[in-house]
């Protein structure tokens, strides 16, 4: 049997099992350092080809987006970033000039969040690789993970989804979305190379949980698309939910460059828009999205049954189940 055999999916249950139960499994691990705050600690790799090219994004861009995926895994845990470690590794004939651009990138993402570089290593290697470690603080009781959904609360999406997507599509077909004017096309370009993680949200999900005294929470970000977002947090929850495709932060000018099933699709499993997915009570969904706005939503329902279905209220399309492995997966 290889990895290509059981997927992404099942290599990570295997890899899991080297691990404490109840550490692993969410954005980021937690451990208790005291008794009123955790670290929070999270490792993105990104490999030159598969996460990032010159076609598309070049190393700035790269670099922001290497630190702006760590940064939304700690946000979506409720830390604040503390600093980051990078391992990179490339090849003798990388351009200094490369590596520099990267680091700067990397360096405009961090500041923007106070957050700084503080170490890591350098090897060699026939493929550019970088491993970033980022670290974050949490107080115990304001860590939010997958596994605390409930039943009948809301599912609020902190943004629009697909533009990365849409993004991405732009940089690798010029000829796509011609009628786009420059400024659209510039907007949709730039949600794919530099993307903003959500640490704006927190303040905002403290003030109503604070007011609402209780901590009600669930979620994780939406790097890997807002179906698998949803799919994650329903399963370590042991939930279902009703998703209604009408309700969905699409970005307007969608209705112009492609068709509405597309929209559906970039929507639901382009990935790398760095929401969050946030279940929670209802009353507190409300205000959370009348707060933050700026394509904020709530998108459907939390269940009792372990289902995830896509519905439609307008009762034109049918109901389907939502699915992981039409997002994108490693293998």
């Amino acid at each position: 049997m290889q990895v290509k055999d059981i997927g992404e999916q099942g290599l990570l249950r295997i890899l899991q099992k080297f691990c404490p139960a109840e550490i692993v499994g969410d954005d980021c691990a937690v451990m208790a350092t005291n008794a009123n705050q955790s670290l929070a600690i999270t490792t993105d790799m990104l490999v030159d080809g598969v996460h990032f090219s010159d076609r598309t994004t070049g190393p700035y861009y790269a670099g922001w987006r290497a630190a702006a995926a760590n940064l939304s895994d700690l946000a979506a845990m409720g830390a604040k970033p503390l600093a980051v470690t990078v391992a990179l590794a490339v090849a003798a004939d990388t351009a200094v000039e490369w590596v520099e651009e990267f680091y700067r990138g990397m360096t405009a993402c961090l500041q923007e969040y106070h957050t700084p570089i503080v170490g890591g290593d350098v090897v060699r290697s026939p493929v550019v690789t970088v491993a970033i470690t980022a670290f974050g603080q949490v107080e115990c009781d304001r860590t939010i993970s997958r596994s605390n959904a409930r039943s009948s609360w809301a599912i609020v999406a902190t943004g629009v989804h697909g533009a990365s997507r849409a993004g991405l599509e732009l940089l690798l077909n010029p000829e796509f979305g011609q009628n786009l004017t420059e400024v659209d096309r510039a907007s949709l370009i730039l949600a794919h190379q530099r993307p903003k993680p959500r640490l704006d949200v927190l303040p905002v999900v403290w003030e109503i949980l604070d007011s609402a005294g209780e901590f009600s929470i669930a979620g994780m970000d939406s790097s890997d698309g807002l179906a698998d977002a949803i799919i994650q947090i329903c399963r370590a929850s042991g939930i279902g939910a009703k998703v209604d495709r009408t309700k969905l932060p699409i970005p307007d000018i969608f209705s112009e460059i492609v068709s509405t099933e597309k929209a559906l699709d970039w929507a639901l499993y382009g990935g790398e828009d760095f929401e969050l997915v946030l279940f929670l009570p209802i009353a507190n969904a409300q205000l959370l999205v009348e707060k933050i706005g700026n394509g904020a939503a709530i998108v459907g329902i939390a269940t009792e049954s372990t289902d995830i279905w896509l519905t439609d209220s307008t009762d034109i399309y049918p109901d389907a189940i939502l699915k992981l492995d039409r997002g994108f997966q490693h293998f």
